[in-house]
């Protein structure tokens, strides 16, 4: 089945069953490789990506319900928001094994764009990515930096 996508801006067209998951077709059929699997079951956050302005789990998302959206991955060239945070999560050294990171940035970039200026609650309620460094705290001041370089104010 030929399955069309806009990834980062570019079309692509796919010789894929429309109930693959989009992860795989990100990691195998386009090389990138940046979008982690970590549970299969959306459960973890590692295979986060951007789906029209939404943190979406893509190991769950089918490629065929994806016709007509746009998909952004941690590879995308970066807007305003995102490079605040990946300046941020640098600067404060936020991640220990970096696993879980691109998909943590993705949900971070999502909730900025949602949420301009964060809580902590907020941050907890609307971040469900898990890191199994523990680096929530660094995670959580990594947000609130980025928040303030693009125009929101910490917490």
């Amino acid at each position: 089945m030929s399955t069309q996508l806009t990834v980062n801006g570019q079309g692509h067209s796919l010789d894929v069953e429309a109930d693959t998951p989009l992860l795989w077709v990100l990691r195998d059929e386009l090389g990138l490789t940046g979008t982690k699997f970590g549970c299969g079951v959306a459960s973890c956050g590692a295979c986060t990506v951007d789906i029209d302005g939404t943190a979406t789990r893509s190991c769950v998302m089918p490629v065929g319900a994806l016709q007509g959206k746009h998909i952004r991955t941690i590879e995308a060239e970066p807007d305003r928001i995102t490079a605040a945070l990946q300046a941020a999560w640098i600067q404060l050294q936020v991640p220990q094994c970096g696993y879980c990171q691109s998909g943590m940035i993705m949900a971070a970039a999502a909730l900025l764009r949602s949420t301009p200026k964060p809580s902590d609650a907020d941050i907890d309620a609307g971040i469900s990515n898990l890191c199994r460094c523990g680096t929530y705290q660094r995670i959580r001041a990594g947000i609130h930096a980025a928040a303030a370089q693009v125009g929101g104010s910490a917490a």
